[in-house]
């Protein structure tokens, strides 16, 4: 019970209510992670744990309870998915996938493809139910299909779901004021097949959906009028089953047919795989809602069987896995992919599978401008943070190649962090040539110079070119190096102008003869400040007790050391007995 109220602390309720039925309402919902620190959006139904209605009360559970109850079991991927369930005070709560009512999507504007493709759905879960679990739902009807926010529909409302062989009239007859009901033709409660209750409900729901179409198509006249039969004629309903449904023309069309077997891709056989992906590019080519393919197709198309798949992987990925750009033959266009595709990339990169890594760092490094700056600095790149740490050499390769390609998108001061600084230079020689100066030109340069010798500094020639940085230098040249420098040049100047009315010399083309060493003239200018000695407090001084005369005389010993002591017979310890 402490688990269930703390889960409760972690989830925040919309304030809008987006359904109110006659046991539970429904809310909009997010749910934070307290260890990952994600959230995640759900939808959640509220209701109470006591329901006066005496149908109910010999059920033991209430209907939010069964509705929960029945999801969790009934597992499939066209019925409305189970996340958690809790209760708290006198209310129960359910948390499913995020979903929207139908109901509500009906007022806009809903493509054929997309209603076909949804009333498939729905058809596929009530057999999967019918010939898989042997249970009866009992209220297939416009309230109870749910729309997730990729487009895909959804059964719900299991709620009044049996099986077998609590499926009889009286049963019928007690929940018909509740369920979301179309009347059941005369004598189809006592048939002995179980499923003419959801097929009598289907039938009734897709003519509501397609009563406005403007599909011109004639297998969907041609489905109506199947319905209609069902409804209307007895005789007709004994006869029609569920697999009749599906195997009408109207749902045989190409899209129909790709969602289909990419829906139950773990069912089938290897050679029927190969066959499939080996064809797949071109039948998607052939469609022509390029939106649609990605809307409804885009997850199926980039899941984790498809991305394992050795054919896929040669046939498939190439195409769907990157936007179409100057000359690459891409399926989806820039826009498309932006809006369908990269979010599901970027919801399943941070799996921790090598394979399924490998397979999107192919592609990644061609799609960056279909992600924003934020998510590629703040999801996918510590992603890649991680990947240089693993064992896998061919993973850290291709994890380090995206890197760098990584780097002109976000900037090396991201991408790398950390402390950085200008290690190498530039040495390309500089690009414009220079011009040849003959002897007598620079003579003249030299004694325009001499003009300005007593200020030190040789004026700028435009006309010069400037010298080149060596090839191979390193490091950078230190303020404290040219200012000794232009000193130099200054003294070197000066000696020129010893002599009153003295020129530079003009022959410049001789040879310049290389002094000895001997013969410079070095000269080390004197310190202006005296040199600070830092150990001078740290001299030694040695003071003795007594004092000791000493006298220089012709003749003595010649060492400096020699000491006469005046008082030579007083002094005691110093006799031949200490020696």
């Amino acid at each position: 019970m402490g688990n269930e109220q703390s889960q409760m602390s972690d989830v925040e309720v919309d304030d809008t209510v987006t359904v109110v039925s006659d046991f539970w309402s429904q809310h909009g919902a997010t749910i934070n992670g307290s260890e990952s620190g994600s959230s995640v959006r759900v939808t959640l139904f509220a209701g109470e744990l006591l329901v006066e209605e005496p149908f109910w009360r010999d059920q033991q559970l209430t209907p939010l309870e069964k509705f929960s109850k029945n999801i969790k079991i009934y597992r499939h991927p066209s019925i409305v998915k189970y996340i958690t369930s809790w209760q708290k005070s006198s209310k129960y709560y359910l948390a499913v996938e995020e979903v929207s009512p139908l109901a509500h999507l009906i007022q806009s504007h809903l493509s054929p493809m997309e209603v076909c493709l949804g009333l498939y759905s729905i058809l596929k879960a009530i057999d999967f139910l019918h010939s898989k679990a042997s249970v009866s739902h009992n209220n297939v009807s416009v309230a109870s299909i749910m729309v997730n926010k990729e487009g895909n529909w959804k059964l719900g409302g299991m709620e009044y779901l049996c099986p077998y062989n609590q499926l009889n009239p009286d049963y019928v007859r007690k929940t018909e004021k509740w369920r979301g009901g179309h009347k059941i033709p005369d004598g189809a409660e006592s048939l002995k097949d179980k499923s003419k209750l959801d097929l009598v409900g289907f039938c009734a729901t897709a003519l509501d959906l397609l009563k406005n179409s403007s599909d011109p198509n004639a297998s969907r006249e041609s489905f109506q009028n199947y319905c209609t039969k069902v409804l209307e004629d007895p005789n007709h309903l004994q006869t029609t089953t569920l697999q009749n449904l599906l195997d009408h023309p109207y749902f045989k069309h190409p899209f129909i047919t790709i969602h289909s077997f990419l829906i139950e891709l773990p069912l089938k056989s290897d050679p029927e795989k190969s066959e499939f992906f080996k064809n797949l590019e071109k039948e998607l080519r052939a469609l022509d809602d390029e939106e649609l393919v990605a809307g409804q197709l885009g997850g199926l198309l980039v899941s984790r069987l498809v991305l394992l798949n050795q054919d896929a992987q040669e046939c498939v990925l190439p195409y769907i896995m990157v936007p179409r750009k100057g000359t690459n033959d891409a399926i989806f266009s820039l826009e498309v992919f932006k809006t369908y595709i990269a979010p599901k990339l970027l919801r399943i990169f941070p799996v921790r599978d090598a394979q399924i890594r490998r397979r999107l760092l192919d592609y990644l490094p061609q799609c960056f401008d279909c992600f924003s700056r934020d998510d590629l600095q703040f999801k996918i790149l510590p992603e890649l943070l991680v990947g240089i740490k693993d064992l896998d050499d061919e993973l850290v390769c291709a994890t380090l190649h995206t890197l760098a390609a990584l780097v002109p998108v976000l900037g090396a001061h991201v991408v790398i962090s950390g402390e950085r600084a200008k290690l190498f230079n530039d040495g390309r020689p500089n690009s414009r040539a220079a011009a040849p100066i003959n002897g007598a030109e620079l003579g003249q340069v030299l004694r325009s110079a001499d003009v300005e010798g007593a200020k030190g500094t040789l004026g700028e020639r435009p006309d010069l070119p400037e010298r080149p940085r060596p090839d191979g230098e390193e490091g950078e040249t230190s303020t404290e190096d040219v200012e000794q420098s232009g000193e130099e040049s200054a003294d070197n100047w000066e000696d020129w102008g010893e002599g009153e009315g003295a020129a530079p010399p003009t022959d410049v083309n001789r040879p310049k003869r290389f002094l000895d060493i001997t013969e410079l003239d070095i000269k080390a200018q004197p310190s202006e400040e005296p040199e600070v000695d830092f150990f001078a407090d740290m001299e030694p001084e040695i003071r003795s007790s007594r004092k000791f005369l000493t006298e220089k005389t012709v003749g003595s010993s010649s060492s400096m050391f020699s000491v006469k002591n005046e008082h030579q017979g007083d002094e005691e310890g110093w006799d031949d007995d200490w020696a």
